[in-house]
């Protein structure tokens, strides 16, 4: 508990270009979650390294995520958004935990085996103790609750495991977090592989439908989705690609697919379409907008991720200096 709430935390990557599927999933969601929540949102750049990132790209992508943040209606007077490389601690309790994991539990963890593969010239140790950092990440803010999808919940596990280890030999140090059970958001798939979800990875440039996109490019990528040869509007798992253009207009409209389907019963796959990419560019038109104003206000930026840093970096702390005693550090001297 925090200032009487529990505690939220959640972060993402400064890799690639945020996806509709990521507004929709996950940013969007996230919003209103301050008014139950202490919530805390990390720009994680430090996972980001376990893949070589050109320097000058990754403090420009962890600035702009750290933008969308807000330009999504994440108030950062309400939310804590921060740098995760600006809060040493992060970095620090990773060390303590990793001498609290089992090598045969980060050798279970299936998003190392897929990283490794897709980087074989590039398998470090980070990549390796990627899921420890994470851990570190959520019980450095005595998390109760992490926004997380299926792919991430091996890693809440682990997370889970290793606080109930720390906490059996030390006693109550770290909150078990449990995964956060809300407003599930859209989950939507790759416009040319609806096999797929839309992912900012995807080699396909068509394939995902990017926040900062123009109204021209979605347009342009919603017609050129991946559909079938029925020529019917229908919500079935027979057709993957109209599904997920059913799902995304559903998302952006705020309608049912029962009352999508009746909305376009009748008509072709090129209206439905058309239609489809008219409303993703009106429900970004809004965030894109309050982006392009943060660009212009650099002073305000910088005194959120001062101020904000501060915030994480007194909290995380606490739990830091409580962790170091229990395993034996001197006290530092003040």
């Amino acid at each position: 508990m925090l200032n009487g709430k529990k505690v939220l935390f959640s972060g993402m990557q400064a890799t690639g270009n945020l996806t509709l599927g990521n507004y929709l999933g996950a940013l969007k969601n996230w919003v209103g979650l301050c008014d139950e929540y202490e919530c805390f949102y990390s720009v994680v750049d430090m996972h980001s390294i376990t893949v070589r990132q050109d320097p000058a790209t990754l403090r420009k992508r962890a600035r702009t995520l750290l933008m969308i943040y807000i330009a999504a209606g994440i108030d950062p007077e309400k939310n804590c958004l921060y740098y995760q490389s600006h809060v040493s601690g992060h970095a620090e309790l990773a060390w303590i935990l990793n001498c609290f994991t089992y090598m045969g539990e980060l050798n279970r963890m299936t998003q190392f085996k897929d990283k490794s593969a897709k980087h074989a010239d590039n398998i470090n140790a980070g990549l390796f103790t990627y899921p420890v950092l994470m851990a570190a990440d959520i019980l450095l803010y005595q998390a109760d609750v992490v926004p997380v999808g299926i792919d991430q919940m091996q890693h809440l596990e682990l997370t889970r495991d290793i606080a109930q280890r720390f906490n059996g030999i030390y006693g109550d140090v770290f909150t078990i977090p449990e995964a956060y059970v809300g407003k599930v958001g859209a989950k939507i798939m790759s416009l040319q592989d609806p096999s797929r979800k839309m992912s900012k990875s995807d080699e396909n440039p068509n394939a995902s439908i990017y926040l900062m996109d123009d109204p021209d490019t979605i347009i342009r990528k919603c017609k050129r989705a991946v559909t079938d040869s029925e020529g019917q509007i229908l919500y079935r798992e027979e057709q993957p690609g109209i599904r997920n253009l059913i799902d995304i207009y559903s998302a952006c409209t705020g309608k049912t697919p029962e009352e999508v389907v009746k909305e376009f019963d009748g008509k072709g796959y090129g209206d439905f379409k058309l239609a489809v990419g008219e409303s993703v560019v009106s429900v970004l038109k809004p965030l894109q907008d309050r982006f392009a104003d943060l660009e212009k206000n650099k002073d305000y930026i910088d005194r959120i991720i001062k101020e904000n840093a501060e915030k994480a970096g007194y909290v995380a702390n606490k739990t830091l200096r409580k962790v170091q005693k229990k395993v034996g550090f001197p006290e530092r001297i003040r």
